[in-house]
């Protein structure tokens, strides 16, 4: 067992230096260190050159980028990750080499020269190598540029337009994203958590849902809320107060076509208290056994109607000052 040890580990360095040999063909040495590696090349100034020379019979993703803190390139480093992702999908989608594209990334730090080359002053940038030579050959030999204009992009969308990019009879390896473990278990604790909580609180919750004086409180506010004008400050943008000119605050626009927040607010207050006065009259008064006390309260809401109406007519020749009819005390 120990000759076997030693035999092993003295075949080591020509085992590495066998797996290191390069082939001469550029893609398929590339295509190699990407599947050794898992994810896009990592280039430097000669690799990128070496890469991207011509003739090529292949296609090249490169992604220009500055990850390191000092260059204070947030997009580049919220980028990175889906990159990766989709240069991992990517190769180990395509068993057979059929696209023949190669993914690489090259960092401003080992690309310089290539950056000043470029007279780069933003990153990220994606280019895309179009192959010089063979059947998917083009014949404008620069590559197609994607600016990160629109913000940070998803290797989806990356995806398509690489695909776009590429020849259209070959497939496109999709992107395969891990199994998101944490999100299942926190949905599945957060559902099952739901449940047990509407299980217990059920049998208090459901007869409050169930209490028509409930509903029909919601409803009588929604009635108010929307006749009163509060869609229509929504949809105009109306200031909630203005000024008159004169140093105050005008509370009403005059005219129909025109509202402030407030104005809606006060004329929502007052069908508030006449519908509460009129529900009052017609079943609560009605119940008081004591005769005087009845009487007073017919007296008590009614007066509440007269002023409520009164005012709420003076508001309404606020806005038409052509209105000619009036209620005391307003």
């Amino acid at each position: 067992m120990r000759w076997l040890q030693f035999l092993t580990a003295s075949l080591l360095p020509f085992i590495a230096l066998a797996a290191k040999k390069s082939t001469g063909d550029r893609f398929i040495d590339a295509r190699t260190k990407a599947l050794s590696v898992g994810h896009p090349l990592k280039l430097d100034d000669a690799g990128y050159a070496q890469l991207t020379k011509g003739p090529r019979d292949y296609g090249i993703a490169v992604l220009l980028t500055a990850l390191e803190m000092r260059f204070q390139c947030q997009l580049c480093r919220d980028f990175q990750p889906e990159w990766d992702l989709l240069g991992k999908s990517w190769i180990n989608g395509d068993k057979d080499a059929q696209t023949r594209l190669v993914f690489a990334t090259l960092d401003f730090v080992d690309g310089k020269n290539t950056f000043q080359s470029m007279m780069l002053q933003t990153a990220p940038v994606l280019l895309y190598f179009h192959p010089t030579i063979g059947p998917n050959a083009r014949v404008d030999t620069q590559p197609v540029r994607f600016d990160f204009t629109a913000g940070p992009q998803s290797a989806e969308q990356i995806h398509a337009w690489i695909s776009r990019q590429a020849p259209a009879h070959v497939p496109k390896p999709a992107v395969r994203r891990p199994i998101n473990w944490a999100k299942i278990l926190s949905v599945t604790v957060i559902a099952l958590g739901s449940v047990t909580a509407i299980a217990v609180a059920s049998p208090y919750i459901i007869p409050i849902l169930q209490n028509r004086n409930l509903w029909a409180a919601v409803s009588l506010i929604a009635v108010l809320l929307f006749t009163s004008g509060h869609m229509f400050n929504h949809i105009r943008k109306t200031p909630y107060v203005q000024g008159d000119g004169k140093g105050g605050i005008s509370y009403f626009a005059g005219g129909f076509s025109n509202q402030f927040g407030l104005e809606s607010q006060i004329v929502a207050a007052i069908y508030g208290v006449l519908a509460f006065a009129t529900i009052s009259l017609a079943l609560k008064v009605p119940r008081i056994k004591d005769a005087r006390a009845q009487q007073f309260a017919v007296f008590l809401w009614s007066g509440v109607l007269l002023c409520m109406y009164s005012f709420l007519l003076s508001v309404f020749r606020m806005k038409n000052g052509g209105y000619q009819f009036w209620l005391p005390p307003f």
